[in-house]
């Protein structure tokens, strides 16, 4: 999924000033690819590879950092303004929640839980994050839009008739659309989450386990948000999941490919942990359910939400995973469900701008370690009991 953009005009990172050191050591850089060049042209490159063969060294890896370097002097050398990536075509997606959201809500600054150094330390020690500890993408999530046009189906299930789920009868579904995984809205098997957006009336649909078949919508669990409401600590209400284990929203925590072109993504994230390393019988606000983790104490809760380090060094990353980076240590992540796959990015198939446009990849965040983190100041915890009283 990696192709090769423009290193000046279509990098994803922003820098509007930097220092006389940053320009000194940038221009060493430079200045070193402008002589490997040079003794490449020269014949050097011959003798570097057959160096490299007999000592075993991966160039590729060696290469591609060097790139990743050379393009961040480009952008911070060449130009004080340099565009984002900027595809002309894309325009930032609009918020789903009013300001004052959570979602949205700025913690770089906010104070520490006094277990987070605990909470970190354990889970670096049980083993991080899932997928033998790297941080990966998964992008299998799709976002509907509904119009004006779009048709409204009849919508089954056992689980509708339970507190946790809106009791509605008629469900959205966009022609061309399709669930979680799948190329339409047949589900075989999995999760088969089924997100769609109606802007036009305020809400936000999320359905789990979604099957169409014979002009029926089946689903376990639907979850209709209200687009114009800022929702309480306490969610659609205490002990009430949604399409997601914790009771969250999905869509509002995933970021998109048309972000990640715009260079800036203003809101939390959304993580998975395996739930062996997720505390037993609570969570806290603001999610309200916990699903079946099963960690000690040590470990955190479902709802907790992480924060990248301040000091964390963003140049380590390519441009377009420093701005999902950047949203980390600016609006946190929260602990949203069980799973082994990190972090969760909606498909692009619904975006103008696609993640080949912006060189990004589902590996391109394997560098950040659990210890990479803090955990941002929660509440006491709310011990899980299933009796789900809604919100008015």
């Amino acid at each position: 999924m990696c192709l090769s953009q423009d290193m000046i005009g279509s990098r994803i990172l922003l820098y509007d000033s930097f220092s006389r050191e940053e320009y000194k050591a940038n221009m060493k850089i430079l200045k070193a690819l402008v002589i490997f060049m040079v003794g490449a042209m020269a014949g050097i490159g011959v003798a570097v590879i057959g160096y490299g063969l007999h000592n075993h060294i991966d160039f590729s890896q060696k290469a591609q950092h060097l790139k990743n370097h050379v393009a961040i002097a480009l952008d911070r050398t060449l130009g004080s303004k340099v565009r984002a990536a900027r595809l002309d075509h894309v325009t930032a997606p609009a918020a789903y929640f009013p300001p004052g959201s959570i979602w949205t809500q700025d913690i770089s600054h906010a104070p520490l839980d006094p277990q987070s150094s605990a909470m970190i330390a354990w889970l670096a020690s049980a083993g991080g994050w899932g997928n033998n500890n790297r941080m990966q993408v998964d992008f299998s999530i799709r976002v509907l839009q509904a119009d004006a046009t779009t048709p409204y189906v009849s919508i089954k299930g056992p689980a509708l008739n339970s507190v946790d789920s809106d009791p509605i009868s008629t469900f959205p579904l966009p022609k061309g659309g399709g669930v979680e995984g799948q190329p339409g809205y047949q589900c075989p098997a999995g999760d088969c989450h089924l997100i769609v957006a109606d802007r036009n009336h305020g809400k936000l649909y999320e359905a789990y386990s979604a099957n169409y078949s014979n002009n029926i919508l089946t689903a376990d669990m639907v979850a209709v948000w209200d687009l114009n409401r800022i929702y309480p600590p306490s969610g659609r209400g205490d002990q009430c999941t949604s399409a997601d284990a914790a009771g969250f929203p999905i869509a509002p925590l995933l970021f998109n490919a048309d972000e990640l072109a715009t260079g800036s993504i203003n809101h939390a994230i959304r993580f998975t942990l395996p739930n062996q390393r997720i505390r037993a019988h609570v969570y806290v606000h603001p999610a309200t359910h916990a699903g079946a983790p099963r960690g000690p104490i040590s470990a955190p809760p479902m709802g907790a939400r992480f924060r990248l380090k301040a000091s964390y060094d963003l140049s380590q990353l390519t441009p377009a995973a420093q701005v999902v980076a950047r949203a980390m240590q600016k609006y946190g992540m929260f602990l949203a469900d069980g799973g082994n796959i990190a972090l969760t990015a909606q498909n692009d198939a619904d975006t103008k701008a696609k993640y080949t446009d912006i060189d990004f990849n589902s590996r391109d965040l394997v560098d950040l370690k659990v210890t990479d983190f803090e955990v941002v100041e929660m509440g006491a915890p709310i011990r899980l009991t299933d009796d789900c009283v809604r919100n008015p």
